[in-house]
Formats: C-alpha cells, structure tokens, sequence
C-alpha cells in the first residue's frame, strides 16, 4: 500500500506539566495531521510520503529529520526560506483532552502551492489523503483543491479528515462551506462526533454519517473519544468499543486511527462491503492503535508500530 498525504507539518508545543512555581512547561513535539496520517501508515508497513512546506529553520530542519527518521519520502517537502515553521500550542487538561492555540499568520504551511504536488508524484500512490486546516488560507486551499481533483481523475483513493479548528477560522458558515465543497471526491472520510454533526446539520451520529454516504462517499468513519468509533458504508454498518486506559496525552489519537485504518484498504469495495469482516477488523485494530497511543504524550512519538498494536490487542483486558 502507498499512501500520500498533504497539508500542515508544524510543531505542537505541548504541555507537559507545570514547575513548581506553577508555570506551564512545554515540549517541542512534531505534529499536523496530515503528517501524523503518513507516521502512522509508515508505522504499520505502508509505503508513505508527504507534501507540504516549512520554514528553513530549527524547527522546520527538526520536523524533516522527524519524518525521515519514519521512512518517509520528503522529497516534495519544501524548506520556505520566507515564511517560519507553524506552531500549535497544545494544552491539556487533567484528563489528557487537548485545547489549541496557533502561531500561523504567515506560517510556511499556508504558502503550500500548486507546483509542490505535481501529477507525476501523485500518480505513484494509491491514496490520497488531506485535512480541512489547509483549507483556510490561500495559496495552500487552492493547492489541495488541485491535488484531490488531479488524484480524483486518476482513480486513485481519497480520504479525508475534516479537522476543525475554530480559532483557524474567522467564521463557522465559511468554514462548513468550504470543508464540504471537496465532498464529491471523497472515498473515505474520519469526522469526530461534532464534526459530523457540524459538517451535515443533523442531530445525531448515525444519521450525520448516513448524509455523508449520501454525498457519495465510499466509508464513514466517526470517532467516538473513548466511546471507540462508528462505521458506516452502503453494505455495512457498525460500532467499535475503544480500548480504553490510563491517557497521558490524547493527541494524534484520530490520526493514528485514520493511518492505521488506511494501511487496511488494500482492495477498497472488499472492504466497504466488509467481506469476510475486513471492515470491521481494520476499524477495530485502529482503535486499538488509538487507544494504545494516548498512553503517551505527543502526536508522532505515542504512535505505535503493528506489532505492538497487535500485542495491546492480544493482551488487552488481561
């Protein structure tokens, strides 16, 4: 399986504890969730590569080195020698539940252009996959939109995950609008709860899905928190239970779920139709991938590899 992502490569300044003066303390975690997707595919064996920009800086040569360190093709990473690496600051509350703030205005990521994703590298995976942040600024919208649409034409996969970030937008009405105007060619789609709820207008889980497989995507996923995660396609419906635990650290949980689950698409109406419980066995080994990376603090370092998904899952309970 080769799957390519595309968008926001930043760093996720998270909140480790608090010093004995009671000043929050701050790690420099590699993050965006596009990224994290490629971390996560890389980690269970797929074949995974990024496009995105950072700044030609520190952090920017850091969250480089990250990737590389994970096997995976940087080769359409571009260093902006103009604009610095983003910053997300992640806080925590005494649950491991995270709040974001970001140091994005004029932050590399939103300068990603058209000439970054050029066809003959997309024409090399069998996945695509892209998150909404990219869309909320110009050049990088427009360059997404051209990248799933030249994907799209292709016949290759499409997934996405709508991942809102309120204080990315000036206006919600805006920000549902332009998260929805790439639905037609999307193949498979991770939402959280309130996502799905915001995104179709309805007032409950099953039903949001259910519009969303009206727009003519393939498979729905929901992510559920520690309630686990609902599945829906045309052939198939159901629920998987989280593997719950001690949580250090809830970031990255739902993009190691949607890397994981992706890893799993190798013939995609087999799995849609949930032939001999294919569906359901990839939505429940993600959430044990997710579950087993909120035990540590992070999005890219909590990840873990299928063999130790594997294990969690054998002796979980136990």
């Amino acid at each position: 399986m080769k799957i390519m992502t595309i968008g926001e490569l930043l760093v996720d300044l998270t909140q480790t504890g608090i010093n004995e003066n009671g000043i929050p303390q701050y790690s420099a975690n590699p993050g965006g969730a596009p990224a994290n997707v490629a971390v996560a595919a890389s980690l269970m064996g797929a074949e995974a590569a990024f496009i995105g920009r950072v700044g030609d800086d520190a952090f920017g040569k850091m969250l480089a080195q990250t990737l590389l360190s994970k096997n995976i093709d940087i080769s359409h990473l571009a260093f902006d020698n103009e604009h610095p690496t983003t910053l997300a600051i992640v806080s925590l509350d005494s649950k491991g539940d995270r709040s974001f703030s970001f140091y994005r205005k004029g932050g590399a990521d939103t300068f990603l252009s058209k000439n970054d994703a050029d066809a003959s590298f997309i024409e090399k995976f069998d996945i695509i996959h892209f998150g909404s942040v990219s869309l909320t600024d110009e050049p990088s919208a427009s360059a997404i939109k051209h990248t799933v649409e030249t994907a799209k034409a292709m016949g290759k996969i499409v997934s996405y995950d709508p991942n809102y970030r309120p204080l990315l937008w000036n206006d919600e009405a805006v920000a549902v609008a332009k998260m929805r105007a790439l639905l037609k060619n999307i193949d498979i789609i991770k939402v959280s709860d309130e996502e799905a709820l915001l995104l179709t207008g309805e007032g409950d889980i099953k039903s949001a899905a259910k519009s969303l497989l009206n727009e003519g995507i393939g498979i729905v996923l929901v992510t559920l928190g520690e309630n686990g995660a609902y599945y829906l396609t045309k052939y198939a419906e159901g629920f998987c239970p989280a593997y719950t635990g001690k949580v250090a650290d809830t970031n990255g949980a739902g993009d190691t779920f949607l890397g994981t689950f992706l890893t799993s698409v190798e013939d995609f109406d087999a799995l849609a139709k949930n032939k001999d419980g294919s569906l359901e066995k990839a939505v429940n080994f993600a959430c044990a991938a997710a579950g087993l990376s909120t035990r540590k603090s992070g999005a890219i370092p909590s990840m873990p590899t299928k063999n130790e998904v594997a294990d969690f899952i054998l002796h979980y309970g136990k």
